[in-house]
């Protein structure tokens, strides 16, 4: 790589990373995961940076952490280790405090995707589409699932949406 090209990539590292650790935090749920998630979808952009630094390379990004999480899924499913076990399956009364995260977890995988990339990202449909890889009709659908999904679990913790 240019040196040139070596500069701009730090640049885009730079600013790109913050939101794209966000994101991938809030589909995995998970800090350790997030950032192997970021780290691999950077290392491939890096590959790639000669052509795709031209274009939309945050969109870039995004789509390969999309596609890199949703492989990540697939291979191991649901599973999440852990080191104990919760006392409480849910929050005491009294706390006003919304998990979003937990509560994103809780979805299927396409609707945590679409709805993350709907409203948190603020992405179009179409470009929600695009980087998934379905159909408008599936962001559509899996979108208004998530939300409502999202409305119910918040409804049944005693918080207003």
């Amino acid at each position: 790589m240019r040196t040139t090209h070596e500069s701009e990539f730090v640049s885009f590292v730079a600013d790109a990373s913050p939101r794209l650790l966000t994101t991938a935090w809030m589909l995995t749920g998970e800090p350790g995961s997030a950032e192997d998630l970021v780290q691999e979808a950077l290392e491939r952009v890096y590959v790639r940076w000669a052509k795709v630094r031209t274009g939309n390379p945050t969109a870039y990004a995004r789509k390969i952490l999309a596609n890199l999480h949703t492989d990540r899924w697939r291979k191991h499913g649901r599973e999440v280790l852990t080191d104990s076990v919760p006392e409480h399956a849910r929050r005491a009364s009294g706390d006003d405090h919304i998990d979003l995260v937990r509560a994103l977890q809780s979805l299927p995988n396409r609707e945590r995707e679409c709805v993350v990339m709907r409203h948190y990202l603020d992405l179009s449909e179409q470009q929600t589409a695009e980087t998934l890889g379905v159909s408008l009709g599936t962001v559509k659908s899996s979108t208004s699932r998530g939300l409502a999904g999202l409305r119910t679990l918040l409804l049944e913790e005693g918080t207003h949406v």
